[in-house]
């Protein structure tokens, strides 16, 4: 099959998801269900109603923010695995400013908890950045166990530290006020109630944001040259380390924003956590589905989004299922070897 190397960009995920769900329809022929009733389901449960239409832009928003963190890192060259913790410290960091400062305007209020989510999140990012940097430690390894710093850090901070006239229990903070929380009114009355929130919109222009830096702008330039080749990048004058440092930084910092999303816009407080954050993994997912770039996110997040609500839905057939199906999409898109066998460009058949 011949198509042109742009074509090929967007049809190798595309080719990837069709042998996913495919591939998820035999496993579920194999258990005894039927898979054309449990798509139905997953369909109609996903778009049957106004209130999961809401709910599917609601999980968009974190998404989004954190697979963005992801790719920035990748274009750098490197495979930031503490998105769940970075994105757990923008959660916790942006909710404790909330409940601290409950009567700020609502504006005001939105743009400091923004702002604390990407500070917490780019502190998170900058710790294995500079020892990558500087010592040459392992990214991968770093981010790991920074994971398991943050996680137990804050549940150190949500049930010792934590002043008790914001504490529900002992595991888990009190709402934030209305000012602070970012559902309104308004896309709640046109959602039936949905948890629907600004943060989908804060998400959509962040894309803009790390596009045109990515694509406009010299940093973006000379972050991408690092990930080519850092030798290169350090040959023609720029400084590999200085870049390295910057775009973790980035990358914690989006993470951050997308838990900050997740806390003040789903759940409206903190509460202390067992294990990594999934969000943080499933945007992971989305970055790898939209093969790292910006403008492919928001259409991978909206799949994984209709995924998880539409799951719920599927009547006598266990959700994990479309977790699996999930898995095999992104296994093909990391084998996309495989698949490119099939689509050649027109470049390479031209030059047999």
């Amino acid at each position: 099959m011949l198509m042109s190397k742009k074509t090929q960009k967007w049809a190798v995920p595309l080719i990837a998801v069709f042998l996913g769900m495919l591939l998820g329809a035999i496993l579920m022929l194999c258990f005894g269900y039927n898979p054309l009733w449990a798509y139905n389901d997953l369909l109609y449960t996903a778009f049957g109603s106004v209130k999961n239409i809401g709910e599917i832009f609601r999980a968009m928003g974190p998404l989004i923010l954190i697979a963005l963190g992801f790719s920035v890192a990748s274009k750098a060259g490197f495979f930031n695995v503490g998105l769940p913790g970075q994105a757990l410290m923008g959660w916790v960091m942006s909710v404790w400013f909330a409940l601290s400062f409950p009567d700020l305007p609502k504006p005001f209020s939105v743009i400091c908890t923004v702002l604390v989510g990407l500070i917490a999140g780019g502190i998170a990012g900058a710790i294995p950045g500079i020892l990558r940097a500087f010592l040459g430690t392992s990214e991968v390894i770093v981010t790991i166990m920074m994971n398991y710093i943050i996680l137990y850090g804050t549940q150190y901070l949500i049930q010792d530290v934590f002043p008790d006239k914001i504490m529900r229990t002992t595991e888990a903070t009190i709402k934030v006020s209305e000012n602070a929380s970012y559902q309104t009114e308004w896309l709640s009355a046109l959602t039936d109630n949905s948890r629907i929130n600004i943060g989908i919109f804060i998400a959509l222009f962040a894309v803009f944001i790390v596009w045109f830096l990515m694509r406009k702008t010299t940093l973006g330039y000379e972050i991408t040259s690092v990930g080519i080749n850092p030798h290169a990048a350090e040959y023609a004058g720029m400084s590999a380390k200085h870049l390295i440092v910057v775009s973790m930084i980035i990358s914690g910092a989006l993470a951050g924003l997308g838990g900050t999303v997740e806390g003040l816009g789903t759940f409206g407080n903190v509460y202390s956590q067992t294990s990594s954050l999934s969000i943080g993994w499933d945007g992971m997912a989305v970055s790898l589905l939209a093969v790292n770039t910006a403008l492919g996110i928001p259409f991978a997040s909206f799949l994984y989004a209709v995924l998880s609500i539409g799951k719920t839905g599927m009547i006598g057939i266990p959700s994990e299922v479309i977790d699996v199906v999930s898995a095999f999409i992104i296994f093909f898109v990391g084998a996309d070897y495989l698949i490119r066998q099939f689509i050649k460009t027109k470049k390479e058949e031209g030059g047999k």
